[in-house]
């Protein structure tokens, strides 16, 4: 069974900030978590990206991406939808 992911990303960021979110998402690739992240508007600050991964790696897709974020400091920047 596929399980959805979103990330709510602002839109504005800096240089630093937009690499590591195409980091993350390059990660989340890589590691077999998914095979797309797709992108659509949520208003004029924020994107969602959306993915569907296996529910057997529901929880840790999370917990990498809640890991990745404080790790990188982008609080503020990437959200995860639960």
């Amino acid at each position: 069974m596929e399980k959805s992911v979103k990330l709510q990303v602002r839109k504005d960021l800096n240089n630093h900030q937009q690499q590591n979110v195409i980091k993350l998402k390059g990660n989340l690739i890589s590691r077999g978590y998914t095979e797309i992240i797709h992108i659509t508007d949520q208003d004029d600050e924020f994107h969602i990206n959306f993915f569907e991964t296996s529910t057997e790696f529901k929880n840790e897709v999370q917990e990498y991406i809640n890991a990745f974020i404080e790790k990188e400091n982008l609080e503020g920047t990437i959200k995860l939808f639960k």
